[in-house]
């Protein structure tokens, strides 16, 4: 018998164009550690499989007829979701982001995919946001998060402090350093400390912040404006 901590990562495709779920499903059923165990043409489709069928890892698109990918990640992953399972989501967007794409890692979203990434990116994103991180590189987090901050309507772009009154200074600077995209080997050399002191200090912020990975904590940093953009 397969032990379970051997069996594949169970990976759901959620696009509109065959042709695009046929090309995922053929680089993740490729690796003998993956799996596609759902293919939906849009989120309701999503929704309707993934309340019976478990999953691992969603990659979603954002824009779709019928319902949209932000709609169809508040449904899975919102209070009361129902999706079978705990799954994460990867948002699969173009190079254009737009306000959408922030609503969803609002949404619980774990991050975001290019459509054009390379095989590699795609299963590295897959397993990387399977073990409980997010999938944006630290190199890209700053650019794609002021990109996206500054989409916000300008009342919105500083949340209240509430939501970082549960934080000590020491982890209020390692939440700064990782919104300008420092990584936690980078973060440690900045601090003089220790790599594994750099991920207690991220696990510590992210249960305080109530955040799934480093992108919603990062996200909360500049809803609050801890961080600005260009600072």
């Amino acid at each position: 018998m397969t032990d379970a901590l051997d069996a594949p990562v169970r990976v759901a495709l959620v696009d509109d164009q065959p042709l695009v779920r046929a090309g995922l499903r053929m680089v993740i059923d490729s690796q003998p550690d993956l799996r596609v165990v759902v293919e939906a043409d849009d989120g309701r489709d999503a929704l309707r499989l993934l309340a019976t069928t478990a999953s691992d890892v969603v990659l979603m698109d954002v824009r779709m007829p019928g319902m949209d990918g932000l709609t169809a990640t508040r449904a899975l992953l919102g209070d009361g979701g129902v999706a079978a399972g705990d799954p994460r989501v990867v948002v699969l967007t173009t190079f254009d982001l737009d306000e959408y794409v922030l609503d969803a890692i609002r949404a619980g979203a774990s991050g975001f995919l290019l459509k054009d990434a390379q095989p590699e990116e795609l299963l590295t994103a897959i397993r990387t946001v399977h073990q409980g991180d997010a999938v944006i590189a630290p190199s890209s987090t700053r650019r794609l998060m002021e990109r996206l901050v500054t989409a916000l309507p300008p009342e919105e772009a500083a949340g209240p402090q509430e939501a970082l009154a549960g934080l000590t200074g020491r982890e209020r600077e390692v939440l700064v350093l990782m919104a300008r995209g420092r990584s936690n080997t980078e973060i440690a050399g900045d601090l003089f400390v220790a790599e594994a002191t750099v991920k207690t200090h991220v696990g510590r912020i992210l249960a305080k912040l109530d955040a799934r990975d480093r992108v919603q904590a990062v996200v909360t940093a500049y809803e609050t404006g801890l961080v600005r953009p260009g600072s």
